[in-house]
């Protein structure tokens, strides 16, 4: 299962606009196909998948914590 969100283009304004909180993500390619998912401080995550990754795409689920977080990645395997 994946997150029922619309995909953003994983570029600078997307990740800028990125809570600095703990948070749920998906990447994707082009073409919309989950690549990749984690858990951490979404803006610092995203900035490094950013610098060094090869996703297109993005989207997340802020988190109040980092158990919150996890529970949120469980439920979305």
């Amino acid at each position: 299962m994946a997150l029922r969100k619309a995909w953003r283009d994983l570029d600078r304004s997307t990740v800028g606009s990125a809570p600095e909180r703990y948070g749920y993500y998906e990447l994707g390619d082009g073409s919309g196909e989950r690549i990749g998912r984690g858990v951490g401080i979404l803006r610092d995550d995203l900035k490094e998948v950013l610098a060094y990754g090869d996703a297109a795409q993005v989207r997340w689920e802020a988190a109040t914590s980092r158990e919150h977080a996890e529970r949120i990645a469980d439920a979305n395997e």
